[in-house]
Parts: C-alpha cells; sequence; structure tokens
C-alpha cells in the first residue's frame, strides 16, 4: 500500500484579487472550477466570494489523498488558471486527516 493514500488532504483559505483583476478571475473560475472537479481524487472544490471581505475569494478543496492533491497542484500550477493568478496573494491551510 502507498503510504501516501488513504489520508484525506484539505486545503482552506483564501485568495486576494484586486477589483480590478477580479473580471479576469472570475472569467477563468468556471473553467478551473470544473477541470478540478474531473480530477481523479478530488473529493470537493469550491472558491466563492468572502462575505466579509470583498477582495477575497474562499477556497476550500478536498482530495481523497496525497498523490491526489498534489497532482491537482501540478495540474492547476500550469493551468491558464494557475498562469493568470500565480501573482495573488494567497493564504492557505493545508489538513491531513485518515480517509
Amino acid at each position: 500500500m502507498n503510504p501516501r493514500s488513504g489520508i484525506e488532504v484539505r486545503l482552506t483559505g483564501w485568495i486576494l484579487v484586486p477589483v480590478e483583476e477580479r473580471a479576469l478571475v472570475d472569467a477563468l473560475l468556471e473553467r478551473h472550477r470544473r477541470l478540478t472537479l474531473a480530477e481523479p481524487g478530488c473529493v470537493a472544490f469550491s472558491v466563492t466570494p468572502s462575505p466579509d471581505h470583498p477582495d477575497r475569494m474562499m477556497v476550500a478543496e478536498c482530495f481523497t489523498d496525497r498523490d491526489a492533491f498534489d497532482a491537482h497542484q501540478r495540474r492547476a500550477a500550469t493551468s491558464e488558471w494557475g498562469a493568470a493568478t500565480r501573482h495573488l496573494h494567497r493564504e492557505y491551510t493545508i489538513t491531513t486527516d485518515p480517509a
């Protein structure tokens, strides 16, 4: 058994999106969401406006194991979404729990 499997990986936090970049982020987000949800091991994925901070988007991801999470990170980093948002400030917490 792979020692990295059987551990659910969750990412929670936010991404800071300046008002002048919000239209671009919103335009790319639906495709990014669709591609992420179609990835093997993706349990849940959401990026939603913060109710308290108009310049923040709240992020929540859950993957079945570390391999699936790492594969998502690699795909996202090389995607159109990744290129367009690479410079934006993010505050994330990553936790692991037995699945």
